[in-house]
């Protein structure tokens, strides 16, 4: 069982601290595995918003987690207290895995956590992050960056999706989903998708992709064009791009990969299927396309993912608790 470590201090988001506790705090129905222990670490009494949390344990428990939970607070003018910075980095020297909600990234930076890497925070508070820690390389134009034994998150939703991104690491995307169905969210969200669009999500009801999503993901192992998507959604391609825009942040064909990519991961996880197989199974015709689709988007090839989270789910995990490679 991996343990998780919440870091509470006065002035937290509680949003983020919520959507922490509601993930790591209990399995979801028919997960057999072992799910985490979590502790809830602070100096003291700590209020968030209107609520008073009382931790479980002092930050000096924060070292012996395997990994540690930063949210943000509402007052980025303040800065973060001495023992949460001490203690972070304390915790991430000896082994944690650190990994900080919406505008808990300043603690990180604080903490020297950040310097020379990739980070991000809420989009409203990325050029305070940049300008106080110019050593870190601030992006503001994404929903989570996952250094290893380091990760960001920017605000509210998107620390949701940090949240099942570390599920997902430590016991594979079907676990993750079933947590994902429970909380009645998205299973998976890249983290090089945008903070935001610019155009409104239409409404539900309203919803011009409504019946092509759903159409489209039942058919991944066939080779789909945009013109395919268009003809089965009755717009032109230029009206569908327009519309995939709105609604997903990304193009027609980036989706697809993406969907692509993510049943291909399914796979190797779950199943025994030569690569082949999977490559067949996903639309990408070839394992020489699969490859290089796979390599250059989730930074492992297919076979050592398929190694990493097959040695994951037989061994015990490593203290770490980074993701591969």
């Amino acid at each position: 069982m991996k343990t998780v470590a919440l870091a509470v201090t006065d002035g937290m988001l509680h949003f983020e601290l919520a959507l922490a506790l509601e993930v790591f705090g209990s399995a979801p129905a028919g997960v057999a595995a072992p799910w985490y222990e979590l502790l809830v670490c602070g100096p003291g009494a700590a209020r968030a918003g209107r609520f008073r949390l009382e931790p479980d344990h002092g930050l000096d428990r924060l070292d012996r987690a395997d990994t540690v939970i930063v949210p943000g607070w509402a007052d980025i003018d303040v800065a973060p207290p001495a023992d949460l910075v001490s203690a972070v980095r304390a915790a991430h020297e000896a082994g944690a895995r650190i990994a900080s909600l919406c505008t808990g990234a300043f603690v990180l930076a604080e903490a020297g956590l950040l310097d020379g890497l990739r980070a991000t925070t809420h989009w409203a508070h990325t050029r305070a992050l940049a300008e106080r820690h110019p050593r870190v390389a601030v992006d503001p134009d994404v929903l989570w960056v996952d250094n290893g034994s380091v990760l960001t998150s920017a605000g509210k939703a998107a620390a949701m999706d940090l949240c099942l991104h570390l599920v997902r690491l430590d016991h594979g995307s079907s676990v993750a989903n079933a947590a994902a169905r429970r909380l009645v969210v998205p299973p998976h969200r890249d983290g090089g998708q945008a903070q935001f669009v610019t155009t409104p999500v239409p409404a539900p009801g309203n919803h011009p992709l409504a019946d092509l999503l759903p159409w489209a993901l039942e058919r991944l192992d066939r080779p789909l064009t945009v013109d395919d998507l268009a003809r089965h959604a009755r717009m032109s391609s230029r009206n569908l791009g327009r519309h995939f825009r709105s609604v997903t942040g990304t193009t027609p064909l980036q989706w697809l990969l993406t969907q692509r990519i993510r049943r291909a991961q399914e796979l190797l996880e779950t199943t025994d299927d030569s690569i082949d197989a999977v490559a067949e199974a996903t639309g990408m015709g070839t394992a020489t396309t699969l490859r290089r689709h796979f390599n250059r988007t989730v930074g492992v090839p297919p076979d050592t993912y398929r190694r990493t989270f097959r040695s994951r789910a037989l061994t015990p995990p490593d203290r770490a608790g980074g993701p591969p490679g």
